[in-house]
């Protein structure tokens, strides 16, 4: 299937795996509306809503960059309406803005916790809640959160609660959306790396440039991602993916092409359970 004259409405998709996802989807010809904060450069955050938006056309795709803070309720419906407006309605939501901080119990400053949880967990089910209306309507629809499988193994909580908690709030709506409106076709799923993924996170947080060369580049998220978007909605929900396993069931064996330095062995990302143990939800 190709996603061609599909609209995705991406939340982060300024830089990294959000861009990712959206250049992959504009190079089958698909519509992209490109919902974020970052509207001038930063250096330490490379990439604003216009930048993202001028690869997207020059991949193909047609853009529509929108600066929307996903915490607030009329800057979600106002985008969400510009989206609707221009290209007719939306087909997939990828919500991919997040916040992160490693940080422990002590060292967690409430207004970093506030933010986590207002646009990880609740940004995620503002953002659902819009665009849901305008799913119903659509051939094929699907909603993918960048979240984790939710692996209740205390080692993810012990070193930083208050991250993993508003992570773990967006695998949580995916799994409740999923029953709520299976009855309505569309699919709710999350995908998450196995391994670190190059992004301005792993530049500016865990580990600078030598943990860069220890990770897989955004398009191995983003080939995952375009290989959920193809599979029929009501066959395809309810599933926590991991990204490798998702393109070994389409018939990739080399993920090399993938790894910023071949050769270098691999960080592994969090939340991603060890072989054999069990989740508390089952993933595809």
């Amino acid at each position: 299937m190709s996603l061609g004259n599909k609209t995705l409405f991406v939340t982060g998709g300024s830089r990294g795996i959000g861009l990712a996802i959206a250049l992959r989807a504009a190079r089958d010809g698909a519509n992209v509306a490109i919902a974020a904060k970052t509207v001038k450069p930063d250096p330490r955050l490379p990439g604003t809503i216009f930048t993202a938006a001028e690869e997207i056309e020059k991949a193909g795709g047609k853009a529509l960059p929108l600066a929307c803070d996903i915490r607030d309720e009329q800057s979600v419906e106002k985008a969400v309406a510009e989206t609707v407006a221009k290209f007719g309605g939306i087909d997939i939501l990828v919500n991919n803005a997040s916040a992160i901080s490693l940080t422990g119990t002590l060292a967690t400053p409430m207004k970093r916790y506030d933010l986590m949880h207002q646009i990880n967990a609740r940004g995620t089910f503002l953002v659902s809640q819009k665009c849901i209306p305008h799913l119903e309507k659509a051939g094929n629809p699907h909603v993918l959160n960048l979240s984790p499988p939710l692996d209740f193994d205390v080692k993810w909580f012990a070193n930083h609660a208050a991250y993993t908690l508003a992570k773990y709030g967006m695998s949580v709506f995916a799994w409740a959306m999923a029953e709520e409106f299976k009855g309505k076709g569309i699919a709710f799923n999350c995908l998450w790396p196995r391994t670190g993924i190059a992004t301005a996170a792993i530049q500016n947080i865990l580990g600078g440039e030598d943990g860069m060369k220890r990770c897989r580049k955004p398009e191995i998220m983003a080939d995952a991602a375009h290989a959920i978007f193809c599979r029929p909605a009501r066959q395809c929900t309810g599933n926590f993916f991991i990204d490798d396993e998702v393109l070994t069931a389409e018939g990739v064996t080399d993920f090399d092409k993938y790894a910023v330095s071949p050769g270098t062995p691999l960080m592994p990302d969090f939340f991603v359970p060890a072989a054999g143990a069990r989740t508390v939800v089952g993933r595809g």
